[in-house]
């Protein structure tokens, strides 16, 4: 190695240039730009030594000059609605190792359910000079969708977005496993069954309560007023809305739960009392997020995979940035759930079944207390 290459490897990250790495790859300046700038032009075996003599040099490159030269940041906005549900860490983590994989950075934003936090945080986004923008808020204001739109960038919206061109939509079949849900307890003997909504200014909220009763409703069952519960996708609304069904005359047999914080507070509230879950009550949630498989007793649940959403959500808006990808004349992106049984839905209470498997001791290690 000759001394100038092995002075190279010796500076600070930030003292070391593009000249660096030319002279260790043996190339010129011009084609380690075009190499990190990933343009098509260079030779693949080429870009693959200039990349391998970045490493060695660990020569950092300047994004903002890779903008410039490219047109693109290779920058990915990705916007989610809080940080405390579970739900919404674990997709930003799939998005985010996603993205970096095909060589791309993310800029991360939560709303917080605010209006004021969206607008600074997309103004943000913005100034970053983001290739485009995926909004994983699952319940977007529509004058929030008009301020993006304008922009004239790729977008990702879920369940719905403007039909206008660069607009992508990631489609959440809610129904599926809401039904699955349903049939799953009516198939156990259920017919009393009550549901936690989410915050009702929300698209999904919506569609799933409505996938609800029209689950309910191809089976012949009705649902009381009473037991249809308000609450907000939050333990402490889980709790809540728990707190109210277990004040009626009869506890119904069985809860749906529009997420799975509901579902985890509920299990809180039931906690509480004399009733145990599944023996008395079955309780079902929505999201299936990693805590949920560790729940006492672990939650049933319908999967919405927050992978699939990331890998949805990322060919999405490369599909939108990059005009020979493969998917670009896509507009739309099906989501798929599914009902994961585990040990919070049983037999009814009082039924035969569940007489007979409470006599011969078994479950009883999916006590909630």
């Amino acid at each position: 190695m000759s001394a100038r290459r092995k002075n190279a490897t010796n500076r600070r990250p930030g003292a070391i240039s593009i000249r660096d790495v030319a002279l260790r790859a043996g190339v010129s300046i011009a084609t380690v730009s075009r190499a990190v700038n990933r343009l098509p032009s260079v030779d693949p075996e080429l870009a693959e030594r200039v990349w391998r003599a970045i490493e060695e040099v660990g020569y950092l490159p300047n994004t903002q000059a890779r903008a410039l030269v490219s047109g693109r940041s290779r920058m990915l906005g990705l916007i989610v609605s809080e940080i405390t549900n579970p739900f919404f860490p674990e997709l930003v983590q799939e998005f985010d190792n996603l993205a970096v994989e095909q060589g791309y950075e993310v800029l991360i934003g939560s709303t917080n359910y605010r209006p004021e936090r969206t607008e600074s945080l997309i103004r943000r986004m913005l100034q970053r000079n983001v290739d485009g923008v995926a909004v994983m808020t699952f319940g977007i204001e529509e004058d929030l969708v008009q301020k993006l739109v304008e922009r004239e960038f790729p977008l990702v919206f879920v369940d719905a977005g403007p039909d206008l061109p660069n607009i992508r939509v990631l489609k959440v079949n809610y129904g599926e496993g809401i039904r699955q849900a349903v049939q799953h307890l009516a198939a156990l003997g259920h017919r009393s069954l009550a549901f936690i909504t989410g915050p009702l200014h929300l698209r999904s909220a919506v569609a799933r309560r409505d996938a609800f009763l029209r689950g309910m409703g191809e089976l012949g069952l009705t649902v009381p007023a009473e037991h249809m519960v308000h609450g907000n996708h939050t333990m402490e609304g889980g709790i809540a809305a728990m707190e109210k069904l277990i004040a009626l005359a009869e506890l119904p047999t069985a809860i749906l739960c529009s997420n799975d914080m509901t579902a985890i507070g509920a299990l809180h509230a039931l906690y509480r009392t004399t009733h145990q879950v599944p023996q008395d009550v079955s309780v079902v949630g929505f999201d299936d997020i990693h805590l949920a498989q560790f729940m006492l007793p672990p939650l049933t649940t319908v999967q919405m995979s927050c992978r699939d959403l990331a890998v949805a959500a990322v060919e999405a808006l490369r599909a939108g940035i990059e005009k020979d990808h493969s998917s670009a004349a896509k507009k739309e992106w099906a989501i798929s759930t599914k009902l994961v049984v585990r040990q919070s839905s049983a037999f009814p209470r009082g039924s035969l079944p569940a007489m007979v498997q409470r006599a011969g001791g078994n479950g009883t290690d999916t006590h909630t207390k």
